[in-house]
């Protein structure tokens, strides 16, 4: 019996040694990080980065101005370095605390970065053993140390702000959810290229009784896409062509069409969707690659200013809900196959899937098959929401509808 409780003790010392607190750091001696951003140095062939960081104060969830503090919740230093790791490193000048990663929600990269090249961002940020590999990456056209320093948001914390941005936009479905992970999976699949969210600052008017005394507030804006080839970014996707793509790459859960009242009264009709089946067919015959997308697509009207018994436009709203949903669809193909040149639409995985024994000697050939595919688009659009098509709240209003 004595044998069997001095093991437990032994299993339960080593356990402890093991995976006890020996690597740990208090608080008090950590930086934080919530947010990066990453962009040129103004020596030649440098890179700057950007770290904000929390105020410990606020870390532990107490009150009060810190010693010497402005009273604001996080603050941003910034460092200069031949390579990523440098640039960190270097911090340690302006950093009287050790960085500490755990806690990072995003990773903001400039566009001139981005067009530099992003391979050695993709390898240290994965290669981060505290850097959760979920961690939102983005490109913005703006400064990427100036927005993730500038407060965006309702938020305490900007980072967290941005975080938050990127849970609910999903139901504009006008970007993607890029992370590192599917950052990294992308950059090394030999059949698709990367792509990313793009993030900017736009400013927005406060209105006052006083038109001297309006604000302007700098918002954070989720909307479009980052194209790349390999790790060198291309261009951009506007929000409609973004839309169309995450069809293509994702389960689109919402969206919002604003349609015309086919009346001609000048109104505007909401449509929300609600359900979406979305598929790609690959056929491969004499040689010919080929792809038939399918999208049936239910919608609600949710909000109408039309003066006619909704009902009757029922049709005519459907077929300009479909209208929209093809030419978000075929004009996200033609910016892959006429602009870009290259397969983000993961066409090739696709291909892949269904064919993959033609896969193993085409791969090699991939994009030039690609760019002469034949690819077709059909768009079925069902709006539903029985009680708003049974009545036009103008035409009560008018008297016309009792």
């Amino acid at each position: 019996m004595k044998r069997i409780q001095v093991v437990t003790l032994l299993l339960l010392f080593v356990t402890v040694h093991l995976t006890g607190c020996d690597g740990a750091h208090d608080i008090d001696e950590l930086a934080i990080v919530t947010a990066v951003g990453l962009d040129k140095g103004e020596r030649r062939d440098s890179l700057k980065i950007t770290v904000q960081i929390v105020r410990p104060a606020d870390a532990r969830g107490q009150t009060g101005t810190p010693s010497g503090g402005t009273g604001e919740p996080i603050y941003s230093v910034s460092a200069e370095g031949k390579t990523i790791f440098e640039a960190i490193r270097n911090l340690a000048r302006f950093s009287s605390r050790r960085i500490f990663w755990a806690h990072n929600f995003i990773v903001v990269i400039s566009d001139k970065v981005a067009k530099s090249g992003i391979a050695d961002i993709i390898d240290f940020f994965t290669r981060n053993h505290e850097l959760r590999l979920k961690t939102w990456i983005v490109v913005t056209p703006d400064k990427a140390g100036q927005l993730i320093s500038t407060n965006t948001g309702i938020e305490v914390i900007s980072g967290d702000s941005l975080d938050k941005l990127f849970r609910y936009n999903r139901i504009l479905a006008e970007a993607p959810s890029t992370n590192l992970m599917r950052l990294q999976e992308s950059y090394l699949s030999e059949s698709s290229h990367p792509f990313l969210a793009k993030l900017k600052l736009k400013k927005r008017g406060i209105p006052n009784k006083n038109p001297e005394k309006s604000e302007t507030l700098n918002q954070a804006e989720l909307s479009g896409v980052a194209v790349f080839k390999k790790d060198k970014m291309l261009g951009w996707l506007s929000p409609a062509e973004a839309r169309g793509l995450l069809f293509f790459v994702e389960k689109v859960e919402s969206g919002v069409f604003p349609l015309s009242c086919p009346d001609q009264s000048g109104g505007k009709v909401s449509i929300e969707l609600r359900k979406q089946k979305f598929k790609v067919t690959p056929t491969y015959v004499n040689k010919e690659v080929k792809f038939d997308v399918k999208l049936t697509t239910q919608g609600d009207l949710v909000e109408s200013g039309c003066t006619t018994r909704l009902a009757d436009m029922r049709r005519e709203l459907e077929k300009e809900l479909a209208a929209k949903l093809q030419s978000n669809l075929t004009g996200v193909v033609a910016m892959a196959q006429k602009v870009y040149k290259v397969d983000f639409l993961k066409l090739g995985e696709t291909f892949q899937n269904r064919y993959p024994e033609e896969w193993k000697w085409l791969r090699k050939d991939w994009e030039a098959e690609f760019l002469k595919a034949k690819v077709s688009v059909k768009v079925d659009a069902n709006i539903t929401s029985a009680v708003l098509l049974q009545r036009a709240t103008k035409l009560k209003k008018n008297g016309d509808l009792k």
